[in-house]
């Protein structure tokens, strides 16, 4: 299964060459890899070159390696969080503007809702008032979290009832976050009007009123940002027309 390397950039073509294996499936999630020493021979180098590959899919969240008795290098399936904790990085790196990321919020959110509109079932429509039940709840209380708006686009996404914008969604979804881009508003008050609009999204969808679904998620995410009317109206025009 393992092919001997050539030198050069040693560990990244074992890293190319596992990663391949794992994406074919000729490795599968939950199996253990051969030792280091055994890894080190088939491939013709060093342990030391082998660990630092083994590092790198680690960090890739496509291998887990666990220490002790019964350890090793077990492949696993990278999750949202890993994919996300890039992205962060990248967008951080590149000095990204607050409106270029509600710009990138809108591309994706009114898509998402588009699909929200036309297949929603009734038990997702109730996951989306149970969450805002809660939001207004502990804006009551007086100990809103954040965390109740990550859950309701989550569940947004869920109710587009498509696997790969659900997981695309995840994953953007700390990058993409919108404090930055509202930081202009008072927390307070762009909570009570987040779930106000989060409950009123959630009267459109069930209606399958794709008009007012995209105004109120445009009027959502534009809300409280320096986004300019035409970028906007140009961003629900690529969605509605």
């Amino acid at each position: 299964m393992f092919v001997p390397v050539t030198p050069g950039r040693i560990s990244e073509l074992i890293v190319d060459q596992m990663r391949q294996l794992i994406i074919d499936g000729s490795l599968a999630p939950g199996e253990r890899l051969p030792s280091e020493r055994d890894l080190a021979e088939r491939f013709g180098v060093s342990r030391v070159t082998v660990r630092d590959a083994l590092r790198i899919l680690e960090a890739q969240g496509l291998l887990e390696i666990r220490v002790g008795a019964s350890g090793g290098a077990f492949v696993t399936t990278p999750s949202m969080s890993v994919v996300g904790e890039g992205i962060t990085t990248m967008l951080l790196m590149s000095a990204v503007e607050p409106e270029e990321i509600a710009e990138a919020r809108l591309l994706m959110e009114l898509g998402i809702v588009a699909l929200a509109v036309e297949r929603a079932t009734a038990e997702d429509v109730e996951t989306l008032r149970d969450i805002c039940a809660r939001s207004t709840q502990a804006l009551e209380e007086h100990h809103y979290d954040v965390k109740l708006s990550a859950e309701f686009h989550a569940a947004l996404a869920t109710a587009a009832h498509n696997g790969a914008v659900e997981m695309i969604s995840e994953s953007f979804r700390g990058p993409l976050s919108m404090a930055s881009a509202r930081a202009r508003e008072p927390a307070d008050e762009s909570h009570r009007h987040s779930v106000d609009e989060h409950v009123a999204l959630v009267d459109a969808i069930e209606a399958r009123d794709l008009a007012a679904a995209q105004r109120l998620m445009t009027e959502h995410l534009a809300r409280g940002t320096a986004l300019e009317p035409s970028a906007v109206a140009a961003l629900r025009g690529t969605r509605t027309s």
